[in-house]
């Protein structure tokens, strides 16, 4: 993997891009080795289990989100299909954040199927076990390097390494689930910018090169592709039939608020106290326990976590 010779862009929302020059540097698209997907391979291995299976690899799209939600909406077919962007342009992100890609320097595709679980809550942590097993596998002893942040992003020791976007359609008796998958291959050289005030500290991204280093693995965009796709649909079959419940320790053992202090999109703070069996982040404050199902979850900096009080969170002594 030749990391530090491809243009690094992040798979993940809210990019800092404000020199011109790094703009130019950025925008500038490594054509010179093809790609060699295993999409063959992959379709081989699923197409038993999955009639109607297909893969396509597409060289750039505005979205693969939105092109498998146009395909259904324009026909209604629900057969599985693996998308593969090698360049997005319109991606998006959670809350509608910009998800953008650069060849070879980001994975980012969609698988798109029927599916039609008896509760969906929690879906997007059963994918993110999911991925994070398949690029770095739990050891025997110790904590894995891949956590994750409820509800849908990866980490890599403290910085973001991806995010999933699922999303969902009906047609007549049809439900139709997108599972949309962006993660960094290569380090981005930029900050991710939380929502929220200017204070907001921002989040450092990484790539899989990062988690390469100490083990000396490397995986490129379409080794990462090979590695994630058989075990995600085995996923999404598994959580079919038995829902969260059956993620729930797989979950735990990744998650990366786990007893840290947390604050809410809606001013809300407290400490994380794992999920619910429905998958809802558990956050213990002033006022109580609190489930909380969809509100973005932003991770206090360490000193909040040794007693500092939330930015949110009044001053008693201030008149």
């Amino acid at each position: 993997m030749r990391c530090a010779q491809l243009p690094r862009h992040a798979a993940g929302p809210q990019k800092t891009l404000s020199p011109p020059a790094q703009r130019s540097r950025l925008n500038k698209h490594d054509l010179s080795t093809p790609i060699r997907w295993p999409a063959e391979a992959i379709w081989e291995a699923m197409a038993p289990r999955w009639p109607g299976f297909t893969v396509e690899i597409l060289p750039t799209i505005d979205s693969t989100n939105s092109e498998l939600m146009r395909r259904f909406r324009a026909s209604g077919a629900t057969e599985p299909v693996l998308l593969v962007a090698e360049q997005q342009s319109a991606g998006r992100g959670r809350l509608g954040r910009n998800w953008e890609s650069q060849r070879g320097a980001s994975l980012t595709f969609s698988l798109g199927m029927g599916l039609a679980p008896s509760d969906w809550s929690g879906l997007s942590l059963a994918v993110g076990s999911s991925v994070a097993n398949s690029l770095d596998p739990m050891p025997a002893e110790g904590a894995a390097r891949i956590r994750l942040k409820w509800p849908n992003d990866l980490w890599l020791d403290e910085r973001k390494l991806g995010g999933i976007l699922i999303e969902t359609a009906s047609q007549a008796a049809q439900r139709y689930v997108i599972i949309g998958i962006g993660i960094n291959i290569c380090t981005p050289d930029w900050t991710l910018a939380l929502p929220g005030s200017a204070a907001t500290p921002g989040v450092a991204a990484t790539g899989l090169d990062a988690l390469a280093q100490p083990a000396g693995r490397g995986l490129d965009a379409a080794s990462a592709l090979q590695a994630i796709v058989p075990d995600l649909l085995a996923a999404v079959a598994r959580f079919e039939t038995r829902g969260f419940a059956a993620f729930e320790a797989a979950f735990a053992d990744r998650d990366m608020l786990a007893g840290r202090m947390v604050q809410l999109s809606d001013g809300r703070c407290g400490t994380a106290l794992g999920v619910s069996s429905g998958g809802a982040l558990r956050v213990q404050t002033d006022t109580g326990l609190q489930e909380v199902s969809s509100a973005e979850v932003s991770v206090r900096p360490a000193a909040a976590a040794a007693g500092q009080r939330c930015a949110a969170e009044p001053d008693p002594n201030t008149p």
